[in-house]
């Protein structure tokens, strides 16, 4: 956040803008996500008690302490009643604010599901619909396409009720590609998605539950004149910073790509394929090696078990590395959490299904009923941090020999 704000108590540097700051009789925060309540704090160390207030949701758990702004815990990913309530309180900030006054909105993971504001169906019927997408593997973009059309809030339409007021947009990327429009569902940008769209969507995995969706403000619209969207943080910046850190270490190091995404068992079995490589003929890195991928994979439940694809991911990969002694596989969100579970992910070598199966536990079985959280946490290979207060999809590391 500080790298792209700066103030001397009478002008704001927000990126390549500058604002003075008495032009504003107001300075308000607003905003969701999981990592809303970490971006607030660095907003209210930066401005102090220019801050005057604002609202931002954020995810069970996520809370951290903030002195001026308050903060609503919200159920995530299938939204729930408290953030609704948030979401119509953000809403109200906006609606109510003028050209004197400053919004600054924080945007990171997680806020689509947890400012929701439906539109034209009941709540009990966006948490049906919701958990339908998850379930059949739907990607983060194909479900914020669905919110947006739904919401009075997201796609572009926090910036029209915010209007004519300044709003400066801080926003940590968790989508592949970093589009503006997709991460949490771009409340405060042109919205390139059209009602059409949507329709693919639910027409795409079979969805027929009967929903009235309602087109969103496009570029070109007056509402977006005085808004200002900053891209704050994003998954290049952690595999980045782990490909410092491998080399550092000592490791022949290689980012694979911070755009992984498609079903996580496939993915899987494509870095287990590269680690073999290594361990057969030294391509493409010679050992000690370690491969670097982030992005963010989606998994098509087949069962009624407990994980995330964090630790599906391992799993999957566990079973293709089986006898590859050499090889150690990492995958975890960098939000801390992973599915609906107390794990950012897990970690596994080539000797780690055998050792489970010695056990009475075949990996094969769990990973057929999704139950990937049991399994690693029964051989004790979970990795908990907690909430993190970031959220820039998922890391994954692969170390060779």
């Amino acid at each position: 956040m500080l790298r792209h704000l700066k103030s001397d108590g009478r002008t704001l540097t927000a990126g390549r803008r500058r604002y003075t700051l008495a032009n504003f009789d107001r300075i308000q925060v607003i905003g969701a996500g999981k990592a809303a309540s970490a971006m607030t704090r660095a907003l209210e160390r930066l401005l102090g008690r220019r801050v005057s207030g604002g609202w931002i949701n954020v995810k069970d758990g996520h809370a951290g302490p903030l002195r001026r702004v308050q903060q609503q815990e919200c159920g995530h990913p299938v939204p729930d009643e408290r953030g609704v309530e948030g979401a119509r309180r953000i809403a109200e900030i906006a609606a109510n604010a003028g050209p004197r006054d400053l919004l600054i909105a924080v945007i990171s993971g997680g806020a689509s599901a947890l400012t929701p504001a439906p539109s034209s169906m009941r709540l009990a019927e966006k948490q049906e619909l919701t958990k339908t997408l998850l379930a059949c593997g739907a990607t983060i973009h194909e479900i914020n396409t669905v919110r947006k059309h739904l919401s009075t809030f997201k796609g572009g339409q926090l910036a029209r009720l915010a209007y004519p007021a300044t709003m400066i947009a801080l926003i940590l990327s968790d989508v592949i590609g970093d589009d503006l429009d997709v991460i949490g569902s771009g409340p405060t940008v042109p919205d390139r998605s059209t009602v059409a769209d949507a329709r693919a969507v639910l027409d795409k995995y079979g969805i027929e539950q009967a929903v009235e969706f309602h087109e969103t403000p496009k570029a070109g619209d007056a509402v977006f004149e005085r808004v200002q969207n900053i891209i704050v943080g994003s998954n290049a910046q952690a595999i980045d910073a782990a490909y410092r850190q491998a080399k550092s270490l000592g490791y022949r190091t290689m980012v694979l790509s911070t755009r992984i995404e498609g079903e996580t068992r496939e993915a899987a079995g494509v870095h287990a394929a590269i680690a073999k490589e290594i361990v057969a003929s030294g391509r493409p890195l010679k050992r000690p090696a370690c491969v670097l991928s982030g992005g963010e994979t989606t998994v098509t439940l087949r069962g009624d078990g407990k994980g995330g694809r964090n630790q599906e991911f391992v799993l999957a990969a566990a079973i293709a590395l089986e006898g590859s002694d050499e090889v150690t596989v990492l995958s975890a969100g960098t939000d801390g959490t992973d599915g609906p579970t107390d794990a950012a992910g897990a970690i596994a070598d080539g000797t780690t299904a055998g050792k489970a199966r010695a056990l009475g536990f075949e990996a094969a079985e769990f990973l057929a009923r999704n139950d990937s959280y049991p399994y690693f946490e029964r051989i004790d290979r979970l990795i908990k941090t907690g909430p993190t207060g970031t959220n820039v999809m998922d890391v994954r590391v692969m170390l060779v020999g």
